[in-house]
């Protein structure tokens, strides 16, 4: 009840006040924020994936200038050395005003990064954008087969089919390429798991479905019994080191994080940046109110 009061009262209180609790998980308004907090997570052995705040934009002009931003951060990142790749969200780009648009921006924004060998992530949005993320990585992971891949939320009832349904996409030379996380969207219960237990247990049935399948996953989670359950199901399949990844928020339990690298595994870390970070962080806040524990915990720490 109190993280519900805190985060549905941020909204209403000043930016610099809301910078408090946001600071601890967004790396910054500038692309050097964000290279600075890249280094900093490379020289610890963490990867990257480095995502532009922005989404659900009004018009197409708002989109070509995302697009142009992002071409731009790409170069910049690389000649950086930067140890990572890179996040996208389609609604920034238009999905919901004109997908064919939206495809034109995001399939530059691979084609940039294919070009230095790397990697582009399709942030998966809420249920209205679901289809439409869907066939926008079928399209594009046809003409970049190594360098795209695609978001699952296990919350949604309907993801494990939708893991089935891609499996065309897959083959063991070019491995499909998902990141798995709960999912933050408000949805309702016909469309989603509401609670908990439920939600965990769906997440480590699509993981499992991954690595039976040979999917490489991105075990995006806080949550230290999913984290005990991917390690369970790793030693059960004996999945090599280099066919998985943990992923974790930039800032959120740092405690946990280090304790999976110590450990060996692959960690990459979602390093988001943007003059949009209020938006950002107010939203996410009221969708999920339980990380206000977590950004509180951060924030103590780094005094």
């Amino acid at each position: 009840m109190i993280n519900r009061l805190i985060a549905n009262a941020l909204p209403l209180l000043p930016e610099r006040l809301v910078w408090l609790f946001s600071r601890s998980y967004i790396a910054g308004e500038t692309v050097d924020d964000a290279m600075s907090a890249c280094r900093a997570l490379n020289a610890d052995g963490i990867k990257t994936t480095i995502d532009i705040l922005g989404e659900f934009i009004q018009n197409l002009d708002e989109a070509e200038k995302n697009c142009d931003e992002y071409l731009a951060l790409i170069d910049i990142a690389q000649q950086t050395g930067i140890d990572g790749n890179y996040s996208v969200k389609p609604t920034m780009f238009g999905l919901l005003i004109d997908a064919e648009a939206c495809y034109g921006h995001i399939r530059e924004i691979v084609g940039k990064a294919a070009g230095y060998g790397n990697f582009i992530r399709i942030d998966m949005e809420d249920s209205d954008c679901v289809d439409l993320e869907m066939h926008l990585f079928r399209r594009l992971k046809a003409e970049f087969p190594q360098s795209v891949g695609l978001v699952v939320q296990a919350y949604l009832r309907r993801t494990l089919d939708d893991l089935k349904n891609l499996m065309d996409l897959h083959s063991p030379a070019v491995p499909l390429n998902f990141r798995l996380c709960k999912g933050i969207y408000a949805e309702p219960r016909r469309i989603a798991f509401q609670h908990h237990d439920e939600i965990n247990a769906h997440f480590l049935e699509d993981l499992e479905f991954m690595f039976r399948n040979g999917v490489y996953p991105g075990i995006a989670t806080h949550d230290r019994a999913l984290v005990d359950g991917a390690l369970t199901l790793i030693d059960r399949y004996d999945v090599p080191r280099k066919k998985y990844e943990f992923q974790m928020l930039y800032g959120v339990t740092p405690e946990l994080r280090r304790s999976l690298t110590d450990a060996g595994h692959t960690m990459r870390v979602y390093v988001p940046y943007g003059r949009h970070w209020f938006g950002y962080s107010t939203r996410r806040l009221k969708e999920n109110p339980k990380i206000v524990n977590s950004i509180v915990k951060s924030l103590l720490l780094s005094r």
